[in-house]
């Protein structure tokens, strides 16, 4: 497919048929997953993959702000996001930042980070012929998520993205793109000063 199509083709897919995704997609997606940026080349993030019964477990308490039919998924990819790596790789002598100092980010790049690697897997779903969408977590899933998949404290998820075959056509039934216009190019774009 190409990139253009891939770009105009990516929506949010919220409803799934039963048809289970192929290792190598799944394979493919995630290793584009790692190819995302990364300030300081920290490489500071996590991907917790779930299907089957682990997923059938995090459904219990990990949608609560998703529509219930996005629970039709086979797969939920849990980004993570580590600090950790970012404050680690910026104090080598090579960055030369103080240790465990995080008052000069002005943005937190390791959520940055983060964000964009969910995007290429966004992209890469939709190269693979497969739906996704992202949704976040609310705060008591996050704790769960810990307890329960034995996540590091030190990796926060900053959504999840549930993957599979999308049984819906065009944008999902009563979805914010059934209701409000995208911005026109003039209105978001200005070139040399705003």
């Amino acid at each position: 497919m190409e990139f253009q199509d891939v770009v105009r083709r990516r929506r949010m897919v919220r409803k799934f048929t039963d048809e289970p995704v192929a290792e190598a997609s799944l394979q493919r997606i995630l290793r584009n997953a790692l190819k995302g940026p990364s300030a300081g080349f920290s490489q500071g993030q996590g991907f917790l993959v779930l299907t089957g019964e682990e997923l059938a477990k995090f459904w219990e308490f990990g949608a609560s702000w998703a529509p219930e039919t996005v629970t039709t998924a086979p797969v939920a990819i849990v980004p993570l996001s580590v600090k950790n790596a970012y404050l680690d790789r910026y104090a080598k002598p090579d960055k030369g930042f103080a240790e465990g100092d995080d008052s000069w980010w002005r943005v937190p790049y390791w959520d940055v980070d983060t964000g964009m690697a969910a995007l290429l897997i966004l992209q890469t779903a939709v190269d693979e012929d497969l739906g996704a969408v992202f949704f976040g977590l609310a705060p008591e899933s996050v704790e769960r998520l810990h307890s329960e998949f034995g996540v590091p404290e030190d990796h926060d998820p900053i959504g999840v993205v549930a993957l599979g075959h999308g049984a819906e056509i065009g944008p999902s039934p009563g979805s914010s793109a059934t209701k409000i216009a995208r911005r026109e190019f003039e209105e978001v774009i200005r070139f040399g000063h705003w």
